[in-house]
């Protein structure tokens, strides 16, 4: 049985339906804080916390684990600038409580989901996995040290485990089953579909002055259903295998503030309101990672690699919701 620890939430709801089809038993370990009961359509929901050392080893005690994907994390950069303590607790402190229980419990195989937010400032563009690791925040800085831990684990325990580094995350299940809903949300894509649907006036851009084509950010964007099939890949990978590594998880293309906005007018078919501002500070120009090493290791290929084909899937599930 596959453990996804935070398999209420957004991506590890979607990895959980994608197991779950192809055969796998699952057992969902979520506190339900940012995750949804109803996002829980696949195997066995356990309501529990990472906090709490007893509520792990009872879900280990009462299931035979095979291996164990950890999503759970607190993720606006922005709140761990201004409450670092309560990120470092939540995703530093609570993983080591999971290892802890892997290592009493001699589950060997972990897949965690990192970020490309460990490495920070980019110096060249793609970014790959040997691009120098500098998180500029503590979200990026918890999750640099969670990866440092790992790679000390597996040189010393009989353990191993796959980084998974994501770009942004978007789209949703084409089944419109399960998607994209947090509160708040402060991804573009949905909050542009948001603007598409009449449930915000307008959508922001935060700067038009950047070196760019169009002077707005560039950012590459990884449909979620295909963060799933890369994460089985890596999980068939460690059992095969036996080894450790870390991937980036990206399409390899950059798609900017205005492409995504004239994307979705054109998916909906309904025009957005534009408020340009300020840059925000911090916001790098570009950021696009390279995933030829997932490619070319894990035989991992996007399936959705143009904008409109992950729009789509978000729109469809958006208009479920609204």
């Amino acid at each position: 049985m596959i453990l996804i620890v935070g398999g209420a939430g957004y991506i590890g709801a979607h990895i959980n339906k994608m197991l779950s089809n192809q055969g796998y038993e699952t057992i969902v370990f979520d506190n339900l804080s940012f995750g949804h009961k109803g996002f829980v359509k696949w195997g066995i929901l356990n309501h529990g916390d990472l906090g709490n050392i007893s509520q792990i080893r009872e879900v280990f005690k009462k299931y035979p684990i095979d291996a164990v994907m950890h999503f759970a994390a607190f993720t606006y950069v922005g709140e761990s600038v201004e409450d670092p303590q309560k990120y470092y607790l939540n995703n530093l402190r609570n993983t080591l409580n999971l290892l802890q229980v892997i290592l009493e419990e001699e589950v060997t195989n972990l897949v965690f989901s990192s970020t490309c937010a460990t490495y920070g400032t980019p110096q060249e563009i793609p970014i790959t996995e040997t691009h120098p690791q500098k998180p500029i925040n503590p979200y990026g800085k918890g999750k640099f040290m969670v990866e440092q831990i790992l790679e000390d684990y597996s040189r010393a325990y009989d353990f191993n485990f796959v980084s998974l580094r994501y770009f942004n995350a978007a789209g949703a299940d084409p089944d419109a089953e399960i998607g994209e809903m947090h509160h708040p949300e402060t991804h573009l894509i949905p909050l542009t579909l948001d603007a598409a649907a009449g449930k915000r006036e307008d959508i922001s851009i935060f700067g038009t002055d950047y070196p760019t084509p169009d002077g707005t950010c560039i950012r590459d964007y990884i449909h979620v259903m295909d963060l799933a099939d890369a994460h089985i890949e890596a999980l068939e990978y460690l059992k095969k295998e036996e080894k450790s590594d870390v991937f980036n998880l990206g399409n390899g293309k950059g798609f900017s503030v205005r492409e995504v906005i004239e994307t979705t007018e054109k998916v909906t078919g309904r025009k957005i309101k534009v408020k340009e501002t300020a840059r925000r500070p911090g916001d790098p120009p570009v950021l696009v990672g390279s995933s030829s090493k997932a490619q070319k290791i894990l035989k991992w290929q996007p399936k959705y690699p143009d904008l409109a084909s992950i729009i789509e899937t978000a729109w469809k599930w958006h208009q479920k919701i609204i």
